[in-house]
């Protein structure tokens, strides 16, 4: 099919994203700014010891990943180049071919006419247009104060009162973190550093361009019925999103533009679908939806949009401009500033695009396939488990979902309110479940932590030297070990009932009910921990490497000896980050010296690479303090950049 890219342009964009896919999988245990990182290891990091990248399964470049050859095909590049390819992209340094990739792109090539170039800036034009409107899209100023109203309220219901002094900071749960500092986002690798100049002679529409066909190209490879490739699931890879990220850093293209021609090719499909659906709901055979409905443990899952998608078939190239032409006089409505022509022009540009696009079929951007799915009935020992829509995103095309976990609340609008305030593109849901259970386990320690005895002990400083006293496994005050004693029964159910749901959370996810798009998973407290289970079971389960995103957890009752961290690390394709407070004593308080000798994530550092540990110790006065402190430390993480941040999280 014809493209916008010439053959040689074509691959130049697949070898840089073999170049972004075997970076990001460096960096996946060893992050920039880490020493590791500074001497870039070869593909023996990764845990092969083979010579050849065609003999190394490990490696995300590999044709064993099928995340590449089907891009190339897609692309129409020359299949005796892409064994080249690969070797290329998972053998040596980026930096030696980055550079090399970008003067392929930037050359004049006498096979590009003129009506493309006009093609390449209406995509442009309408990407900029779509960006612009999804940064306008909501009122932040509204978000802030719903959610200052928030936290005001539950500052003076559920705050310990007096904020701790951290004079006693135990030497234990320093680890190597080193003197406190404020946030520190890692500067850009030399690989980054020495293609700028290469960067800068490509035009910005030829980065959007070289952008838009390698998603579309990602997105049509994962819609092959090809039934050789067993490594991973169709729809969207996690694993691509995060090349394409750190693609689109090297082009030095802002990341809302990228999310916008995800939106684009989102919605144009969408539109195709909705005059396809009844046809496809006629033709679909009883037996599938039966054997689809007994398959899935989740009793009440939307019929519509992304369930319904998830089992019927993919669309053809031709939708993108089918469905940018029947929407381009309601885009030019909403969107002035290219008009209705504009994205008529856009329109014909997307139907270049080389290979078929199953968005519709394969990836839910409709929306309802977490939408109103919750239990019917009790499963696996859980007896509330149900997803709520936060945010605009809903039905608006988004290529990403993120789940958002509370798991230290006092009543059911915790769930949701904590998270009201936290705003991006991705398509967000919260997570309520064993609602009973936790308000029961939250109330007690709150009602104890707020006593007067309690609050004397914080007074006289004792608290404060809890945590030491633990760890080094020395005895109890008398009226801490008789407050432990009290919360222990509602504390175990409490960690049984968040170790199932978490098992239940990848059921979900490996169900496919996100719609098979990459999903960032974020929580606090018990939260935290279902999020932790969740990626153990994923990595028992074959093809669960392409699900996940990003992670966050904060506060999480995780120890550190008992559990597979670097199992669970690499079931996320980027960024993973352990935020702790190390005046946690609550955390100290439940879990008491049997498990905290082992160490606790919450209130230290995981000495696991590729994890980022931040410290947010002046954010968090106790552990109910995460319910309003939680929007504030995922804006200094500043999630949407590829680059991981280090140090001390401060107010602002």
């Amino acid at each position: 099919m014809a493209s916008f890219l010439t053959p040689t342009e074509r691959y130049a964009a697949g070898g840089l994203l073999g170049l972004a896919l075997h970076q990001a999988q460096i960096h996946q245990t060893h992050p920039l700014g880490s020493t590791s990182a500074q001497e870039e290891p070869d593909r023996h990091s990764t845990g092969s010891s083979t010579d050849s990248v065609s003999e190394d399964p490990q490696l995300w470049v590999n044709n064993n990943s099928g995340l590449l050859r089907p891009v190339f095909r897609i692309l129409n590049i020359e299949s005796n180049a892409w064994s080249g390819l690969e070797e290329t992209a998972g053998s040596s340094p980026a930096k030696h071919h980055i550079g090399a990739f970008l003067r392929l792109l930037s050359e004049e090539n006498d096979d590009t006419s003129p009506d493309m170039k006009d093609l390449e800036l209406a995509l442009s034009k309408a990407v900029d247009a779509m960006a612009e409107s999804m940064e306008t899209a909501t009122s932040i100023q509204s978000k802030v104060e719903r959610h200052r109203e928030y936290e005001n309220d539950r500052r003076q219901k559920f705050g310990t009162g007096t904020e701790p002094k951290d004079d006693v900071v135990p030497e234990l749960l320093k680890g190597n973190e080193g003197t406190m500092c404020k946030i520190v986002r890692t500067v850009q690798a030399d690989s980054d550093r020495s293609s700028l100049e290469e960067t800068r002679m490509l035009s910005q529409q030829k980065k959007v361009t070289v952008l838009y066909e390698l998603l579309s190209a990602c997105l049509a490879g994962s819609a092959e019925d090809n039934k050789q490739q067993t490594k991973r699931a169709k729809g969207y890879d996690a694993r691509h999103r995060l090349a394409l990220r750190l693609l689109s850093t090297w082009f030095n293209i802002k990341w809302i533009s990228m999310e916008a021609i995800e939106t684009m090719v989102a919605i144009s499909a969408m539109a195709l679908s909705k005059e396809k659906t009844k046809d496809e709901e006629r033709i679909l055979p009883e037996s599938s939806w039966r054997k689809w409905k007994r398959g899935g443990i989740i009793g009440a899952a939307a019929v519509t949009g992304g369930a319904l998608m998830a089992i019927t078939g993919g669309l053809a190239a031709p939708a993108i401009a089918a469905g940018l032409g029947a929407l381009a006089p309601t885009l030019g409505t909403i969107i002035p500033v290219i008009g209705a022509t504009g994205f008529a022009a856009a329109a014909s540009a997307a139907g270049t695009v080389a290979g078929s696009i199953a968005v519709a079929a394969s990836f839910g951007a409709a929306g309802a396939g977490l939408t109103g799915t919750k239990m019917a009935k009790r499963t696996g020992g859980i007896d509330e488990f149900e997803f709520k829509g936060v945010g605009e995103n809903h039905g608006q095309g988004r290529l990403a979902v993120e789940i958002l976990i509370s798991g230290f609340v006092f009543e059911v609008d915790d769930f949701v309110k904590p998270w009201e305030g936290h705003y991006g593109n991705q398509e967000s849901y919260a997570l309520q479940w064993e609602s009973e259970n936790l308000i029961a386990v939250s109330t007690a320690i709150q009602d104890w932590l707020t006593s007067r005895v309690a609050m004397q002990l914080m007074k006289q400083g004792a608290m404060m030297t809890v945590l030491s006293t633990l760890l080094v496994a020395l005895a109890w005050p008398a009226t801490l070990l008789v407050a432990a004693d009290f919360i222990d029964s509602k504390w175990a159910i409490a960690l049984d009932r968040s170790d199932k749901a978490g098992r239940l959370l990848a059921e979900v996810l490996l169900k496919g009910l996100q719609g098979q798009r990459p999903v960032t998973l974020i929580g606090f407290s018990l939260g935290a921990r279902v999020i932790f289970k969740c990626l153990q079971v994923l990595a028992e389960t074959e093809h669960s490497a392409s699900l996940v995103e990003r992670v966050v957890l904060l506060g999480a009752p995780i120890s550190f000896k008992d559990e597979n961290w670097e199992s669970a690390r690499k079931m996320v394709a980027g960024r993973f980050v352990n935020a702790y407070s190390t005046n946690d004593w609550m955390l100290g308080l439940a879990f008491r010296a049997s498990l905290l000798t082992k160490g606790l994530a919450g209130i230290q550092p995981i000495e696991v690479p590729g994890i980022e540990n931040v410290n947010v110790t002046e954010l968090i006065e106790g552990h109910s303090s995460y319910l309003w402190a939680t929007q504030q430390i995922l804006e200094q993480l500043e999630l949407d950049e590829y680059y991981p941040v280090t140090g001390t999280l401060i107010k602002s």
